[in-house]
């Protein structure tokens, strides 16, 4: 064969076992040399009249995890995957696919060409080209539903999903479990039985049965079009990856493989396939910083966190279920009680939901989670986050008594979402060991990680910030110091904007609208309903207080906040939330309180329509991103993309804002926002960042590349 891929017959009892290995690391990614070794192996097992049945295994970790991303963008050398899987299920003899690791993309294709399948009970299985704004282009879309029905491969194609060995069993995806974590064990003995009870060779395109049942069942197929449709909030990959498996169901299994690679080519010369490919790769990107070459990540065997409202509860919990031993410290004994059962009803609700098991929930509960009201109790953590009240001279006193009670060579991370973490640091004696850590409200759910990196921060304590995003399994993102940081900075910036064009005549429920309409999962005023309308309104007090005068300073959502509407928590912020629901109404109140202040502001009307207001959402969006670039709080544009994807609801089929600028035209998006100055000259002045790369002719993803940490 090839150093790649392997070919040996091991001797049997009941016959001759070949055993064809895949071995390239770390992950067997299913590139050309891997491709050209499967060919070889089949040949090999075709004309070796020893061998009675193939094992067809993994090396190393896993089985085949997908594409080789090394390919991508490139021309295709042959043999394609197409052709390696219908060369594999056309053998004459039987093959027993071993899985374990993960068998994704191209990995799985190729384990649905095998006969049989067994799989060790910790691995998983899964389509998830949609998520790269593919579909499955090796018969994924054409063998599945042809095992497990048009519903269920429908729900695993169209979401990416991973699915667990023992739901693979239970909808026919593979034919065993294996209780043992040794593949080639799993497989040998499968195959052993194949020849033991001579199981046949058994193509899953030649499984007709299930897809016959709903053959121009054009009900069905409506309801899963509306269905997908709503999930896919704009995709296009979700709805094409659909079609493709109806087609599973009309044509001839070679003709449904035709049009599903027209699908797939189709579907690889979109813009969002482009900007999904970039959002991939930024996700390997963004956790290569400065810091990580000279610093070592400290120990974070045991933590501590200040304060057990909302956010500290979410961050204690994230830790729990990361196995950190977390110690809660709150001001007072009834205080750190409320913490306590804010802990437990996160907890809770994991076990309401099915996350985990009642004996799980008591675990974390019992014997990793404790609080205390003496701060002294911090003594023994690696790591302590403080998550009080956002307000600086709170902060500043806690850091002195965290300076006094914390160990030495302990992390102190605030977890504040505006305020100066140098100030912050400057309130201890070691502000070395200083860092922020923004968590994302609910903290247990949200993946972004914002690690604020301060003048003094060293850089073991920044790399210990990246070690623990890994360790909770969220995405962590280098941001330098500045109000807001990355992602708070930017919001900032668009919903200022929000709030004048409201002011100048465009209803909140349009501007929702059309949020919503680009791909958001919630508009601007929703999101704020959401979190709570007294944030915003505490932070625009604080900043007054600081010297700020807005444009119009918002005065209609300080009416709305001083009337006690707050949001979803109050029953009515933005929007109407009758009997606690999620769901909003727009309020005719909200309108006349609006229309009030432009009155008394002589402001004549203008409204906007949907794309007026989308140019100018994503123009003030995108000019902030670029500052934020300029002045190095983001080291790159994709550390600005990759906020805004895990942290803000950006529509990750559009990249990221700087992604998107870059595929509308840099010089198109300068041109809007020098359109926009006449409206208000200081908000729309362009970024020099953005004004010098139209000038050069280069674009956002030009600094990408150029970057090297």
């Amino acid at each position: 064969m090839n150093e790649i891929v392997s070919y040996a017959v091991l001797p049997d009892e009941a016959g001759a076992i070949a055993v064809i290995t895949i071995d390239n690391p770390p992950v067997n990614a299913a590139g050309h040399a891997v491709r050209e070794g499967l060919v070889k192996a089949a040949k090999a097992f075709a004309d070796d009249p020893s061998a009675k049945v193939a094992v067809v295994v993994g090396a190393g970790r896993t089985f085949i995890a997908g594409a080789d991303i090394k390919e991508f963008g490139k021309p295709l050398q042959p043999p394609s995957l197409p052709e390696v899987t219908n060369m594999l299920e056309a053998l004459d003899k039987p093959t027993v696919c071993a899985i374990h690791g993960t068998a994704l993309g191209g990995g799985l294709e190729t384990a649905l060409c095998c006969h049989y399948r067994v799989a060790v009970k910790s691995a998983r299985v899964g389509l998830p080209e949609v998520h790269l704004g593919l579909l499955p282009g090796s018969g994924g879309t054409q063998r599945l539903p042809r095992l497990v029905g048009i519903e269920a491969a429908t729900d695993i194609i169209t979401s990416g999903r991973h699915v667990s060995a023992p739901e693979a069993l239970k909808l026919g995806i593979v034919d065993a479990n294996d209780d043992g974590d040794d593949p080639l064990a799993a497989g040998i003995a499968f195959a052993r039985r194949v020849l033991a009870e001579n199981l046949p060779v058994r193509r899953t395109s030649e499984m007709n049965e299930k897809i016959e049942a709903v053959r121009g069942n054009t009900k069905l197929f409506d309801e899963l079009r509306a269905a997908v449709k709503k999930k896919a909030k704009g995709q296009i990959s979700p709805l094409t990856c659909l079609e493709a498996i109806i087609d599973s169901t009309e044509l001839p299994f070679m003709k449904g493989m035709a049009r599903e690679r027209e699908y797939f080519m189709e579907l690889l010369n979109t813009p969002q396939r482009e900007a999904m490919i970039h959002a991939f790769f930024a996700d390997r990107e963004v956790g290569k910083v400065p810091e990580l070459k000279t610093g070592h990540a400290r120990p974070l065997d045991g933590a501590a966190v200040i304060g057990g409202g909302t956010m500290g509860a979410g961050i204690t919990v994230s830790m729990l279920f990361a196995g950190m031993p977390v110690t809660m410290v709150e001001r007072d004994e009834e205080s750190a009680q409320r913490g306590r059962q804010n802990v437990e009803r996160i907890l809770d609700d994991g076990v309401k939901r099915g996350k985990f098991d009642q004996a799980h929930r008591d675990h974390l509960a019992n014997k990793l989670y404790s609080v205390s009201s003496d701060i002294a109790s911090i003594a023994s953590a690696d790591i302590v986050i403080e998550a009080a009240f956002e307000n600086m001279d709170i902060k500043k006193d806690l850091f002195r008594q965290i300076d006094q009670h914390a160990k030495a060579g302990a992390v102190l991370a605030s977890n504040t979402s505006y305020l100066n973490i140098n100030e912050i640091a400057s309130a201890t004696k070691r502000p070395q060991d200083v860092l922020g850590l923004h968590f994302f409200s609910p903290a247990h759910v949200m993946r972004l990680l914002e690690i604020v990196v301060a003048d003094k921060t060293h850089a073991d304590v920044a790399a210990t910030g990246f070690a623990l995003a890994k360790k909770l399994k969220k995405v962590g993102v280098r941001a330098g110091v500045c109000d807001g940081f990355i992602g708070n900075r930017i919001l900032e910036r668009y919903l200022s904007l929000a709030s004048f064009m409201v002011e100048d005549g465009t209803s909140p429920y349009d501007i929702d609208k059309a949020v919503l309409n680009f791909g958001y999962p919630m508009g601007p005023n929703q999101m704020g309903d959401l979190a709570g309308l007294d944030i915003g309104m505490a932070n625009r007090k604080r900043k007054r207080a600081e010297g700020w005068k807005g444009r119009y300073a918002s005065d209609y959502m300080d009416r709305i906040g001083e009337l006690g509407r707050f949001g979803q928590k109050t029953g009515r912020g933005f929007y109407i939330y009758e009997n606690g629901s999620r769901i909003g109404k727009p309020d005719p109140e909200v309108l006349e309180i609006i229309d009030q202040v432009r009155a008394e502001k002589g402001i004549t009307p203008k409204p906007l329509n949907e794309e007026e207001i989308m140019r100018r959402y994503m123009a003030a969006m995108i000019n902030e991103g670029a500052r934020v670039v300029e002045e190095g709080i983001a080291l790159r544009p994709l550390d600005v993309d990759i906020t805004m994807l895990y942290g803000y609801g950006f529509p990750r089929w559009r990249g990221g804002p700087l992604k998107y600028a870059d595929m509308v035209g840099l010089d198109t998006i300068l041109a809007d926002i020098r359109s926009f100055q006449s409206e208000d000259p200081e908000f729309w002045k362009p970024a020099q960042l953005l004004i010098d790369l139209v000038d050069r002719g280069e674009n956002f993803d030009t600094l990408n590349k150029k970057a090297n940490f």
